[in-house]
């Protein structure tokens, strides 16, 4: 075990650190080491409720539109290319669109088989989780 003096927000703690191998993790669950106090942990003024992870996910299922399956936008982004146009017919798991999203390009596939009904979106424009990008009929 190593002990450490970590830092927060200028308030130094004390931690100490034990090395796991696969060895020392089967005992350890077999025998709990024996519980010692851990030092408390600094409190913020005001604490912000914390943001829900979101799911990361190839594509979100096909919403219904009645007029066929909208292919929402799986995150906030850019529309950088479009590889499709309204007539198009495509299969599940085509590539519809690349989506750029914190500097990464992401290609949104086809949630179904079908034409594409209508095209909601244009190279260049911002989008938002949710949004819907197309329908494929």
């Amino acid at each position: 075990m190593k002990k450490y003096k970590v830092y927060v927000d200028g308030q130094p703690y004390e931690v100490v650190v034990e090395e796991v191998t696969e060895q020392s993790a089967t005992q350890t669950a077999a025998s709990p080491a024996p519980a010692k106090p851990a030092a408390p942990a600094p409190q913020p003024e005001k604490a912000a409720p914390a943001p829900q992870a979101e799911k990361a996910a190839p594509a979100p299922a096909a919403q219904s539109t009645g007029g066929g399956a909208a292919v929402p936008a799986p995150m906030p982004g850019s529309v950088l290319d479009i590889k499709v146009k309204v007539g198009d017919s495509v299969n599940e798991g085509d590539a519809l669109l690349i989506l750029e999203a914190m500097k990464m390009e992401n290609e949104v596939s086809s949630p179904a088989s079908g034409v594409v009904k209508s095209i909601n979106v244009a190279v260049g424009a911002s989008v938002n989780t949710g949004d819907v990008m197309m329908i494929i009929e």
